[in-house]
């Protein structure tokens, strides 16, 4: 196993029926809000990625076939500060967004270390509370994307 992670990650906007969204405060920067995010370990799907980061980062048991795949990515330049976590030389993440629906904003367990508190806002209030430009535009998709959506 490489002691580099992957420049290749999931972002999962979890929400309820009527569009509260899960953010999450990062440990390492208190007022930095975002939506589950992780890298992909070598030999993972994306999928499965996305699985496994929503269990660790919310204590979320949901399965495969919960998450909505968008078929979207982005790719941006990683914070110089982050940057150590990577190889050298690499500079960008790709970055594959999925949704989760919940039947009602409830209590998640966070990842110790990893975040600092969780808050449910509407959905447009969340977007305005993420520091990702990535997270902040796929918030604001989700109307549209449950609109196309049987859900």
């Amino acid at each position: 196993m490489s002691r580099y992670k992957r420049p290749v990650s999931v972002l999962v906007v979890i929400h309820s029926p009527d569009l509260q969204v899960l953010l999450l405060e990062r440990a390492a920067h208190p007022g930095y809000w975002q939506s589950v995010t992780g890298s992909q370990e070598a030999g993972e799907e994306l999928l499965a990625t996305a699985v496994r980061e929503v269990g660790e980062e919310t204590g979320i048991a949901a399965a495969a076939a919960d998450l909505c795949d968008w078929q979207l990515s982005n790719r941006y330049e990683i914070f110089a500060e982050w940057r150590h976590r990577y190889a050298p030389g690499v500079r960008c993440n790709t970055e594959h967004v999925f949704s989760l629906q919940v039947a009602a904003p409830s209590r998640v367990t966070l990842a110790a270390g990893e975040h600092l508190a969780y808050c449910w806002l509407p959905w447009r209030e969340a977007a305005e509370r993420c520091f990702s430009w990535s997270n902040r535009e796929a918030i604001l998709m989700l109307p549209e994307r449950l609109a196309g959506q049987k859900l």
